[in-house]
């Protein structure tokens, strides 16, 4: 493969502010040059990272900076949200490049996709995208180390090992620490990649290892990290937003003399919404700016607005879900068939039905939505927690009339993101203000109710399922009808059906032997936001199809377990694209085919694990469950117990999860854990609700995430290692979807009480008597 002539190393004195905007002094290395991958890859149609915007870069001088007291900055370039991504990526240079792990330090990467390769940190791909990138960033970084090394000492650089932050001349044991190298390194080229030396894996120090401790836990735990919320700057303001309370409203009055009056407040600004889709744009409305956060809020407070609320005022949830209902239970867009199920279902014979609801839901990070923004002469540079600084840098230029060269984005910390920090509206509103007070910093901060009443929501669905069961007790016959509003209404005209990658999402993709299917989308309208939230649309889709699977397990009077082992027939590799699912999670069918034998396998871990089939008590039971999402197999068995008064307990959960190759092993487990409590909370406590266009939900009172007693007292996670060679899954997102539908299953274990509705909370109550 080509790559472009590299610039020579520059010798240079590191600073945080100084390494990011590229400014150098003294006595450093800085590797900063990049390959030109657009060139090195012509196919017709790109795969994984390769199709995403701006693709990836593996040049060590984008990457590493290595002093000369030997300390080696790695430039994250993926945004760290509590998934570890700063840890991780650095583990994979760390090892390629014979890194003491002490010796190691991260810093953040400013937006700059032309730079550092695509930024968007979500689908769960951070490491499978970067992985091989990243590894050749290191292993070209020791290799010019030797190379240095074999110069000063003049011997082949074959005689030279790097090892543990020095390099070594095996013949005469002599040996240089990285440090003491870093100016002649400076010097030489990039080795090509065709010449690199990558390490076997019986060879990895910290790849795949449980000891690598987090490269910035002492700071988060100590509070020198930075989140959204830290910068500070002189002669800040920071401002709040009332925001239309219905999506698509307008102001129609504004009476802004009692804001006025309060003290620390500096001025009320009017801030222009956009036209339905609002796609990033903000949603518009009223800025109170103040000296401080609680002055804006109070100033907010006395505003006296009158809203027209436009199309969307008549949304009420109890209305819309009847709605859904209705067309789910009508013939809708046929998205996968095979078969004649219609045939099936007129013979007669044993048939199950059943109707399941998801409700919105809010992402509800710890951290709320909150930017600071800075613009004088033509330029403007925010500080924000951001999954896409690249869209943000768009966004910002194209709203404030700028070159996108005069925007700079630099990316905290994140107090968790779960998709709702892709969407920079929030950002473009402080940069927006900024411009009103040209060469003062502005904050704005949102709320837990501003977050919660305008956030990008998780879709509500309707997920309706009908099947036969042959006198064998067999499924012969399986209609599955999803309804649900897309994100798809965001961007364009709303195309009242889930799109293509909506679909991918455990819907056309299911995998299961069944002779006769078919899979049905019908029409549903959006009237809010829908955003990614944390597994998007695979929540509904396992939700209902696992569910259903029990149901079906139940109804024919077999285990469950065994049920779902024999419905997954033998072990196959199917291409997704022949199931209609031509999105695959971005990634090529040919290397991540579906492979029914890794979901059995996974199945098959899990309940061992759990002990299934063991006897339980009465009103305790064990549900399972089962998901590939994100390229990634996971099986979920929850141990269950209901009390008399409807109290839920969780006594353990075990979650078997098949990545591929795992790469941080603690990492992995604390993705599943965190995803398990976060599955739990959305089945039993979460709900966004509508009535008259408003969210009727305001703060955690009401909006309810998992709490410390809904969590398991153990969670168990077992990792599943496939036969032969496998690429890399995704972690983040892939131990969500099961989670819901095993806990429903788990109840009906217990009680015999079958869960159809979200969320479950107060349908407990009294199940002895029910």
């Amino acid at each position: 493969m080509s790559r472009t002539d590299m610039d020579d190393f520059a010798v240079a004195n590191l600073s945080r502010r100084g390494f990011l905007k590229g400014m150098a002094a003294s006595s450093v290395l800085v590797i900063a040059a990049s390959w030109g991958w657009r060139e090195a890859f012509a196919e017709e149609r790109k795969y994984g990272a390769d199709g995403m915007e701006h693709g990836w870069v593996d040049d060590p001088k984008v990457f590493l900076a290595l002093g000369a007291d030997g300390l080696v900055t790695f430039v994250c370039s993926r945004s760290e949200m509590g998934q570890g991504v700063r840890t991780s990526l650095a583990m994979v240079v760390a090892d390629e490049l014979e890194a003491d792990w002490a010796m190691m330090r991260v810093i953040q990467a400013p937006g700059d996709e032309q730079r550092y390769g695509n930024q968007d940190t979500d689908g769960s791909r951070s490491m499978r995208h970067w992985f091989e990138p990243l590894r050749r960033c290191g292993a070209a970084a020791r290799q010019m180390l030797e190379q240095a090394a074999a110069e000063r000492w003049q011997v082949p650089a074959g005689e030279c090992r790097a090892e543990l932050h020095k390099v070594m001349h095996v013949p005469s044991g002599r040996s240089l620490g990285y440090g003491e190298l870093a100016e002649a390194a400076a010097a030489l080229p990039v080795p090509g990649r065709d010449s690199l030396r990558l390490k076997a894996p019986e060879q990895f120090r910290y790849i795949g290892k449980e000891s690598t401790r987090s490269i910035d836990g002492a700071d988060i735990v100590n509070g020198r990290a930075v989140y959204g919320l830290d910068p500070r700057f002189e002669n800040m303001l920071y401002a709040v937003v009332a925001r239309p309370p219905v999506y698509g409203g307008k102001l129609k009055k504004l009476d802004a003399s009692a804001a006025l009056q309060v003290p620390g407040v500096v001025r009320v600004v009017e801030i222009a919404g956009s036209p339905l889709p609002s796609e990033f744009q903000p949603l518009g409305g009223v800025a109170v700016v103040a000296s401080n956060t609680w002055a804006a809020i109070k100033g907010r407070e006395a505003l006296k607005l009158d809203w027209d609320d436009g199309a969307n005022a008549a949304y009420d949830s109890v209305a819309y879900r009847e709605a859904l209902s209705k067309a789910a239970r009508a013939p809708g867009k046929v998205v996968r068939e095979a078969g004649d199920v219609e045939a099936v279902f007129a013979r007669g014979g044993r048939l199950v039905e059943a109707e399941y609801y998801i409700p919105h839901l809010a992402q509800a990070p710890m951290e709320p939505p909150v930017a600071t923004a800075w613009f004088a002469d033509g330029a403007c540079e925010v500080w924000a927690p951001s999954q896409a600084p690249q869209v943000t840098r768009e966004r910002i230029a194209e709203r404030l009339g700028i070159p996108f060269g005069q925007v700079k984005v630099n990316v905290t910390l994140l107090g968790g993101g779960f998709g709702r920090k892709s969407k920079p509206d929030f950002i473009l509103e402080a940069a927006v203000l900024a411009r009103e007070f040209p060469g003062r910093h502005v904050r704005v901060q949102w709320t837990r109710e501003d977050d919660l009443q305008h956030s990008y929501f998780h879709t509500v669905s309707v997920e309706y399922l009908r099947g036969a069961l042959d006198a064998d007790g067999k499924p012969s016959a399986w209609l599955h009808r999803s309804v649900a509003p897309s994100i798809g209404a965001l961007f364009g005209p709303d195309p009242r059906h889930e799109n293509p990658i909506e679909l991918g999402m455990g819907f056309v993709s299911m995998p299961y032997a069944l002779p006769n299917l078919r899979l049905e989308n019908p029409e549903a309208a959006a009237h809010t936001r829908v955003g990614w939230y944390r597994s998007v649309s695979n929540i509904p889709h396992a939700f209902a199809v696992q569910s259903f699977i029990a149901e079906l397990a139940a109804a024919a009077g077999r285990d469950h377990r065994d049920f779902l082992l024999e419905l997954l027939g033998p072990a196959r590799r199917i291409d997704p694209h022949s199931l209609g699912d031509t999105w695959n999670h971005g990634e090529s069918p040919a290397l991540y085919p579906i492979d029914t034998g890794r979901l059995r396998a996974v199945v098959e871990e899990a309940t061992r694990q759990a002990g299934w089939g063991r006897a339980l008590p009465r009103g305790r039971g064990l549900g399972l469950a089962v998901h590939y999402s994100f390229v990634t197999y996971v099986a979920v068995v929850l141990d269950v117990e209901v009390r008399d008064d409807g109290t839920l307990v969780v006594h353990r959960a075990d979650m078997a999860v098949d990545c591929g190759p795992q790469i941080n092993p603690e990492r992995i487990r604390s993705q599943m854990e965190g995803a398990c409590v976060m599955g739990l909370g959305n089945t039993l406590v979460s709900e966004i609700s509508f009535k008259d266009g408003r969210v009727q939900q305001s703060n955690l009172h009401d909006y309810q995430v998992a709490r410390l007693p809904l969590a398991p007292k153990t969670i168990a996670v077992h990792p599943v290692m496939p036969a032969g060679e496998v690429p890399l899954g995704g972690v983040g997102e892939p131990g969500v979807p099961p989670v819901g539908p095993a806990l429903a299953n788990a109840i009906f274990a217990a009680t015999g009480r079958r869960i159809r509705e979200l969320p479950i909370r107060n349908q407990l109550q009294n199940w002895r008597e029910a």
